[in-house]
């Protein structure tokens, strides 16, 4: 299992696809075979901005998420981290 650090660089598991539907998002890992269902916009927006985004804090704000909220939204990501959905980002080392 995987600790979620907000200050830590995020993507979505390479095994995982959204697909955006009108409630949010079907999330599917082709690895686990597991389904599970975004049932927030917003939080899909935060999960597509991961993997651009220096950090879950950075993805928050890109996503336009308001700092009243921040708790709610990365209380969500922890739980995509322990679910494999999303995982921590190894940035490519400079040569």
């Amino acid at each position: 299992m995987t600790s979620f650090d907000p200050q830590g660089a995020w993507r979505r598991t390479p095994s995982v696809v959204l697909r955006p539907e009108p409630f949010g998002a079907l999330v599917y890992d082709f690895g686990s075979r597991r389904l599970s269902f975004l049932k927030d916009l917003a939080l899909v927006r935060v999960v597509e901005a991961l993997d651009r985004s220096a950090s879950a804090l950075a993805a928050l704000r890109t996503a336009g998420i308001a700092e009243a909220d921040h708790p709610r939204y990365l209380s969500a990501l922890a739980t995509l981290a322990r679910s494999g959905m999303i995982s921590p980002r190894q940035e490519a080392a400079a040569s």
